[in-house]
């Protein structure tokens, strides 16, 4: 009996739940609409209290059970262009998952629209949209972030946003940057079984062109292969940016594969590939022309944890004919660190010269090698303890020779050659590094004090090293870090010489990692000597305006030969190099070195001494003192007259220098 009346009360209770989920699903049928009218109605008030915008709806209204249509959809910012318009848009929602929490698109349909982003002389229309909230107050504390849960509520967001079903018609994004257009016209996109197909009508100043999106995606299943190509053979061309920033851009093909998105142990996972071919790129920070990469691939495994995301070491880059593996980790453990560890496995060596970009290192195009070599770098800096930063370079070789050599032959250092800076872009005159010219120098008759000074000045280790100082590369990346700018070099008077000789003085990129790669082959194959190195340094280096090698120098500052220069001499000849044009401001009005440079020449004297390259003798009668007595006397701004001392200047020798001065 019990049981029966039990039973009733349940079945009584089910009839009293579904009959109130039926009366909730009229009453939410019949009000929907009004519903509806006042969301838009709050993201109408919102758009204008914090945007200052007005956002419009023309028509709005919900279709069957679960779609929706509205049309006239507008974003116009007040007093500025309008930032979006779209005719039509109809959509369905997936209310199981509404109910959860989740707001997921089942199908999309939206046509004639734009989106015109605008910069002009009155200011911005999207400038509000980009506005920050206001900083939270200091007594709010910190706010612990998990990366892991932050990347896949964001991913699992986007991707529940795109419908499973898609039609997109005649869409345009526009950008109007004072007066540099660029239209990207979506004429059509169609997603249906997982396949998605779109074209893209792309117009600028100089570019016409359609583009083309091809391949599988799967929102649901977080997947994704697509392939993004041009309509015709030709490279695509990456619009704006080089009327905006110099940069020019392009490609044939993109191929990007998402295979996994998977959270896992607290640990969000995303692995995939993505492939470029045919790569340009044209800036003049970067070459002199276009640098081009027939092939490149990424093998990407990304991990997220709750205090760190990292590159994992079993992802792969190929470039061209060589792979290598990178890892790379940001952490907020307990300090913030940033890690990043390369490994290159074995390699043929004309493989990896094979594999240079083109027109990225256009000194080693035509140059052939034997051997393999493999490469390890690591690099680890934690923010609060930039001290300890790790910054570990190996190189492996095995067999490893130049056989020939591409437009920068390194074998001419050891025979008379021709020499012309570069300065500004132009060639200067041409200097004959050899017996031939009367201002030619070998090392033995350079004094040992001009040597040793400039050693102590540029290379203190330059005949240990193997034209890298590991430390100092660290102690450079330390000082750059804690300045946040680039303060500090680490060159050596190997990469001078290559720079000097085989380089141009260009600022570019590619300039930078010829000059590394080339000191590395210079310094490792036994092509010269350090003793021939260091001659042909001293005989081409600037030392002012004009002036290149030792022997010019010697003359055109003392009337002397590089032989003859005394300790101060040298030391101050030693103190220009890094500035040779700059010389003169060292002098004071009455032709006298300023005591900063005095200061810093005993600085370099003392450092001498302590090193053993000078002996207390040495320094007798040397007290800083420099008269320039040559040429470059012409440079000094003199404006006092000097003290006149028993006939240490005879007064028409004064005026002779003074009259000089005045040119």
């Amino acid at each position: 009996m019990r049981k029966r009346r039990i039973k009733k009360i349940a079945f009584l209770l089910l009839k009293i739940v579904a009959v109130l989920l039926i009366i909730g699903t009229i009453c939410f049928f019949a009000f929907r609409n009004m519903l509806l009218e006042k969301a838009i109605a709050k993201v109408a008030g919102k758009m204008e209290r914090e945007y200052n915008s007005r956002f419009t709806v023309g028509e709005a209204a919900f279709k069957g059970f679960s779609g929706i249509e509205m049309k006239e959809i507008a974003l116009v910012p007040n007093n500025a262009d309008t930032l979006l318009h779209v005719q039509e848009i109809k959509t369905s929602v997936n209310y199981l998952k509404l109910l959860t929490g989740d707001v997921q698109l089942g199908t999309l349909k939206m046509q004639n629209g734009y989106i015109q982003l605008v910069r002009n002389k009155k200011g911005k229309n999207f400038d509000a949209f980009l506005k920050r909230k206001k900083d939270k107050q200091e007594d709010d504390g910190p706010k612990e972030t998990n990366y892991a849960e932050r990347a896949y509520n964001i991913l699992n967001t986007a991707l529940n946003l795109v419908p499973t079903d898609m039609r997109l018609d005649n869409l345009t994004l526009r950008l109007d940057d004072m007066g540099r257009k660029v239209s990207l016209n979506l004429q059509q996109m169609r997603l249906a079984d997982e396949q998605l197909e779109s074209t893209i009508g792309v117009k600028a100043d100089s570019i016409s062109q359609t583009w083309k999106v091809k391949g599988m995606a799967d929102p649901r299943g977080k997947q994704a292969d697509l392939k993004f190509f041009n309509s015709d053979s030709s490279r695509i061309r990456v619009p704006y940016i080089y009327e905006r920033f110099g940069l020019k851009s392009g490609f044939d093909s993109i191929h990007l594969n998402v295979e996994n998105i998977d959270m896992d142990g607290g640990e969000l996972h995303v692995d995939g590939f993505a492939s470029i071919g045919n790569f340009m790129v044209n800036n003049p920070r970067i070459a002199r022309k276009d640098v081009v990469i027939d092939k490149a691939r990424f093998d990407y495994h990304f991990l997220f944890g709750p205090d760190f995301m990292a590159v994992d070491s079993t992802s792969t880059v190929q470039l061209n004919h060589i792979k290598f593996n990178p890892y790379a980790r940001y952490s907020v453990a307990e300090d913030t660190i940033y890690e990043l560890k390369v490994k290159l496995p074995k390699t043929t060596a004309q493989d990896f010269i094979n594999s240079l970009p083109t027109g990225l290192f256009t000194n080693f195009e035509g140059m052939e090698a034997e051997g393999t070599f493999s490469y390890d770098l690591e690099f680890k800096y934690n923010k609060n303890k930039p001290g300890a930063l790790i910054f570990d370079s190996n190189l492996k070789k095995d067999g490893l020779k130049i056989t020939k050599y591409g437009a920068a032959d390194l074998a001419k250092l050891n025979t008379p050659f021709t020499y012309r800076a570069i300065d500004n872009g132009r060639a200067q005159r041409p200097i004959v590094v050899g017996p031939s010219n009367p201002f030619f120098t070998p090392l033995e008759e350079v004094s040992p004090y001009v040597i040793n000074a400039v050693l102590t000045s540029e290379d203190p280790s330059y005949y240990r090293h193997k034209g890298f100082i590991t430390e100092a590369f660290r102690q450079s990346i330390i000082k750059n870090l804690k300045t946040r700018e680039f303060t500090r070099g680490a060159s050596t008077i190997s990469m001078q010489l290559v720079k000097n000789v085989f380089l141009t003085r260009e600022k570019t990129l590619s300039r930078k990692l010829e000059e590394i790669l080339l000191v590395y082959i210079l310094e490792n194959n036994a092509i010269a000597g350090k003793s021939r190195m260091l001659e042909v340094y001293f005989n081409v280096i600037e030392w002012g305006p004009d002036v290149y090698g030792i022997g010019e120098a010697a003359n055109y500052y003392f009337n002397k030969h590089p032989s003859q220069l005394s300790l101060d001499e040298s030391v101050f000849l030693a103190s220009i190099v890094p500035r040779p044009k700059a010389f003169m401001w060292q002098f004071d009005g009455a032709g006298q070195l300023k005591p900063y440079a005095v200061k810093h020449n005993k600085f370099i004297k003392d450092l001498m001494l302590r090193r053993g390259l000078l002996v207390p003798e040495d320094t007798i009668a040397q007290h800083g003192d420099v008269q320039v007595t040559g040429r470059g006397r012409s440079r000094l701004r003199i404006t006092e007259l000097p003290e006149f001392v028993g006939d240490s200047m005879e007064l028409d020798e004064f005026f002779f220098n003074l009259s000089k001065s005045a040119f």
